[in-house]
């Protein structure tokens, strides 16, 4: 049996593919349509998503009843008929097959758990907002979840995260990240308690609780701090504030189960700097590479099945197949500093994590400014570091043994030798890497230690600051043509 799910409709669209109970494809909307968080499934998608076989179901991440009571609840008037989504179905894949629903954060939830190796954990769900739930916890046993908290609208963590990336004048729900990187530079103790007292409650009964609706941001705080190192210090109070309210999350969390196991998803899943934290608490921690909406494409099937499948990795994406050598690809890095690779699967989730990345030597003073140049990014951003698996605590305070999608931000021990995989406060957001993980590119890696000594390269997504992560050998071609960069496929 093929089933689809689907979340789409709001932000960052996405399709995934299961037969019987194993999954086989799984990709973001904007990776086909080349528009950076599209919300919508597009034709290019679906007609990919046809060549796996008709879908004999399909499952949607979210209620849409529940979903147009609190958009009529929150002003954004009734939307019932945007809400349809058996017509919204029908009218981009003239499919009429079953469509089975369940709740915004249970697919996150289930998205989360199913793809664990846990059969015991609690599951944290914390993003902007669902039907109306904006903070669930959940406790997983064997194959059955349950929720034993919820925090509503409109008190959101990740509304107000998103607020603030506004308040610095970036895009709200697309460059969270953004502040997040921002905050290395800022003074977080300048701003720390006004931004905590101004926005947070805090009780014993609830981690937090935001004093305000912030869906529509909230540009008019402090508007006389202006200057780009109150920008900075915004950020980094931001920041600090947030690690504070996700470390209540996480004592709160510990204390309504047992389980030492933690599954954390939702948007907010994608603060790595914050993730780390984690350890403190949890034995052991799993984020799915997708923890946001796209991977709820994901747990809408899940949450129905209820049953744990073998995870099959995060190269769930549209196949280039292999085309060139790893010695090539070294030979021409070592010469060259940089390039790109684009080959096999395309990884399902924000980040590239060797199948379409940008690759560069982190040894050298000037190449962080660079890949920023290629890339036309500001030049404050950092860069991730992939490391042979087995040494990545030889150059970094890890509290794991292993992380192969990138989401924890750790300590560099030798930030001197390494300056270009490196933040202004000497921490990497490090990717690991076995034989298991990704083959190809662990050969390609072992290759590049073999000839230079250096057991790492800089790892960063093969996209321009704005658009999506190259998917397929015409936009290979045209990146190529466009930024004269060499892209090994």
């Amino acid at each position: 049996m093929i089933k689809w799910g689907i979340s789409s409709n709001s932000h960052n669209a996405a399709l995934s593919i299961f037969d019987d109970d194993s999954l086989i494809f799984a990709s973001s909307s904007e990776r086909f349509s080349k528009i950076k968080n599209d919300s919508h499934i597009n034709e290019d998608l679906i007609d990919h998503a046809f060549s796996f076989g008709n879908p004999d179901e399909i499952y949607w991440y979210e209620n849409p009843k529940l979903k147009t009571l609190r958009q009529l609840f929150s002003g954004q008037g009734f939307t019932v008929n945007e809400n349809n989504i058996s017509k919204y179905i029908f009218d981009k894949t003239s499919l009429r097959v079953p469509i089975k629903y369940t709740s915004h954060h249970r697919s996150h939830a289930s998205s989360g758990y199913y793809t664990s190796s846990f059969d015991n954990a609690v599951i944290i769900v914390l993003d902007a907002i669902g039907e109306f739930e904006t903070f669930t916890i959940w406790k997983g046993e064997q194959d059955k979840l349950t929720k034993i908290y919820s925090h509503s609208y409109p008190s959101s963590l990740g509304l107000w995260y998103s607020a603030m990336t506004q308040r610095c004048g970036l895009k709200p729900n697309e460059e969270e990240y953004i502040l997040m990187g921002m905050s290395a530079f800022g003074d977080p103790s300048r701003l720390f308690s006004e931004i905590l007292n101004d926005f947070i409650e805090l009780s014993e009964k609830h981690p937090f609780k935001i004093k305000y609706n912030l869906h529509r941001g909230c540009k008019s705080w402090r508007s006389d701090l202006c200057s780009q190192k109150d920008l900075f210090d915004i950020a980094a109070a931001t920041q600090k504030v947030y690690e504070f309210l996700f470390e209540r999350v996480l004592v709160k969390s510990l204390s309504l189960t047992k389980s030492k196991n933690l599954v954390l998803m939702g948007g907010c899943a994608l603060n790595c700097v914050a993730n780390s934290i984690c350890y403190k608490y949890f034995d052991d921690v799993w984020i799915m590479p997708a923890p946001g909406d796209d991977g709820s494409s994901i747990g809408s099937v899940l949450s129905h099945t209820q049953r744990h499948i073998e995870w099959p990795g995060p190269y769930l994406g549209f196949d280039l197949g292999y085309q060139s050598s790893n010695d090539e690809i070294v030979d021409y890095l070592i010469e060259n500093k940089i390039c790109g690779i684009a080959r096999g699967r395309a990884e399902f989730g924000p980040r590239s994590l060797g199948n379409r990345s940008l690759i560069a030597d982190p040894r050298g003073d000037h190449i962080k400014d660079l890949v920023n140049s290629v890339k036309k990014r500001e030049l404050f951003r950092p860069f991730a570091p992939v490391i042979l698996e087995e040494m990545a605590n030889e150059y970094f305070e890890m509290p794991t043994s292993k992380t192969p999608y990138m989401q924890f931000t750790v300590k560099c021990r030798r930030p001197d030798l390494y300056p270009a995989i490196v933040h202004i406060d000497n921490t990497s957001r490090v990717q690991t890497l076995s034989k298991k993980d990704n083959p190809e590119f662990r050969k390609l890696l072992e290759l590049w230690y073999e000839k230079t000594g250096c057991p790492m390269l800089l790892n960063t997504s093969l996209n321009i600051k704005g658009e999506p992560i190259i998917n397929d050998q015409f936009q290979v071609n045209q990146w190529e043509q466009l930024h004269k960069i060499k892209i090994w496929t």
